[in-house]
């Protein structure tokens, strides 16, 4: 009888282990999708959302926002520009169609396929590769594709976005850091 209690408390032991590992990553998972769920339904199908509210401030890393900010100031700068000129019906410097997608049309669906969660030296915590499947079926034929949403969460301080890398066959840049860095260069030029 001792040694059925005693296999029946080692058991327990190691059951309530496992239970306790797999919580965390829950969580994260949670709250990975969480955030970017946020960052589709806040910014995914159009740039001209970008203009109309300030950026969300913990959806983004430091770096990614302070890049973001420019290239949307850069643009709302140049729009006051082309307004107060010779010639107020130019276009001026946007950033359009979809910015935070491969495709410029944007998506009509998209879906998390996997989340992988490693520990980070560059910055010190966590990251996390998100890859997402996308679907545009306003276009015929329908176009799918697949894009990677790079997060961090530097120790602690909470799971932010700081790149996307696009898909080859649709995006005109690699990844969301480049053409905005691409876009501002461009507009200093």
């Amino acid at each position: 009888m001792k040694q059925l209690f005693f296999c029946l408390s080692i058991l327990l032991v190691f059951t309530s282990c496992k239970n306790k590992e797999a919580k965390p990553k829950t969580s994260t998972d949670a709250e990975i999708t969480q955030k970017v769920n946020t960052l589709y339904t806040t910014y995914g199908k159009s740039s001209d959302v970008i203009y109309g509210k300030p950026i969300t401030k913990d959806l983004f890393s430091n770096e990614l926002e302070k890049t973001f900010q420019e290239a949307i100031n850069i643009s709302k700068a140049d729009v006051e520009k082309v307004k107060k000129s010779d010639h107020p019906t130019d276009k001026p410097l946007l950033m359009e169609g979809s910015t935070f997608t491969s495709l410029y049309e944007g998506f009509t669906t998209y879906k998390i396929k996997s989340i992988d969660v490693t520990e980070s030296t560059k910055p010190v915590g966590m990251m996390a590769n998100v890859t997402v499947d996308f679907e545009n079926s306003q276009v015929s034929p329908k176009i799918t594709w697949t894009d990677t949403v790079h997060l961090v969460n530097a120790i602690d301080s909470g799971w932010k976005v700081d790149n996307i890398t696009f898909s080859d066959k649709q995006a005109a840049g690699k990844d969301l850091k480049s053409n905005l860095q691409s876009f501002i260069s461009g507009a200093k030029k």
